[in-house]
């Protein structure tokens, strides 16, 4: 399948022209052609995992997460969710081993047993939640409604009890006109009176320092909460596919009570030179707010692709 096909699957990437209705949530792409991708996609993730593929930097690209629906031996099941914007519903899925039965058992990484991520095509309504697990059917839901339309990729962030950690992805289309956002680049954040600044230089192939700092008023904020083990979590998401990126924070874990701020660092693996969606959850007073970037990754020895003047940017 040609790179267009592959977009197309997973609803045409991030800067998509969008049009017209989409079909109901909860449908998915057909087997045949999720098949045949997963197929192309499991091929190159097996050979970057062996240093069998190098990048535009000659580079090995590292397996990438968060492109597949199978992986490890697991598949995330149809997601079930309401069918149009506005309406009150719930969001379920199962994590089906290879006979396809539920998986029940996991291992708690960050705090929770699984992270729910969801995240419009072109990176809006980006939403980062904890739903609850049944454990005797091995269902996972979580009250859920639509704020717009369009095509939605769905990642199921989880470790099993037994093997390694699995990032799975759907992609569910909500029916609807969709006015589309093409991101552009951008290193500020604005959401709820919190100013949230990202300093830092991706790099292909390469692991690069990102930091952002948050301010209220101009005064800088020293009373951030611990938030999954951290004062701060990223996603990290490659434009085009929405390959999740190994992001980890630095610096040892905050001790209950402690409070931190006004930076936050980490560290950011881009896999190819392009552009990247980054979102910072973070907590303060007991409330969680998303702040949303957009950042281009230069290729190794090339200077930082030029970024120009920052501009307000909700995180919602």
């Amino acid at each position: 399948m040609n790179p267009a096909a592959r977009l197309a699957v997973y609803g045409a990437g991030l800067v998509v022209a969008f049009g017209g209705a989409y079909g109901l949530a909860g449908a998915v792409v057909p087997d045949s052609v999720v098949a045949q991708w997963n197929q192309e996609s499991g091929q190159m993730n097996e050979h970057a995992g062996h240093g069998g593929a190098t990048g535009e930097t000659g580079t090995a690209v590292p397996s990438l997460k968060g492109v597949a629906l199978s992986a490890e031996g697991l598949t995330l099941s149809p997601v079930a969710a309401p069918r149009g914007v506005g309406e009150a519903g719930v969001l379920s899925f199962r994590i089906e081993d290879a006979a396809g039965a539920p998986v029940a058992a996991y291992t708690t990484t960050h705090e929770k047993d699984l992270h729910l991520i969801v995240v419009r095509s072109d990176g809006r309504d980006f939403r980062h939640v904890h739903p609850t697990l049944d454990r005797e059917t091995g269902t996972w839901s979580v009250p859920w409604s639509w704020a717009e339309a369009g095509s939605y990729r769905v990642y199921a962030d989880f470790a099993p009890a037994v093997g390694n950690a699995v990032t799975l992805s759907r992609t569910v289309d909500v029916a609807g006109t969709v006015e589309p956002a093409d991101p552009a680049p951008t290193r500020t954040a604005q959401v709820d009176g919190f100013t949230v600044t990202l300093d830092g230089d991706l790099v292909a192939g390469a692991s690069s320092p990102v930091e952002l700092r948050v301010t209220r008023d101009g005064a800088p904020v020293t009373t951030l909460q611990p938030y999954l083990g951290a004062f701060g979590h990223l996603v990290a998401l490659r434009q085009g596919d929405l390959a999740f990126l190994h992001v980890h924070p630095e610096g040892d874990a905050p001790k209950p009570g402690e409070t931190g701020g006004p930076s936050i660092s980490f560290q950011v693996q881009a896999p190819t030179a392009g552009r990247y969606l980054l979102y910072l959850d973070f907590q303060v007073d007991g409330a969680v707010r998303t702040a949303s970037f957009v950042v281009d990754a230069a290729g190794a020895g090339s200077a930082p692709i030029a970024t120009p003047p920052a501009a307000d940017h909700s995180g919602h």
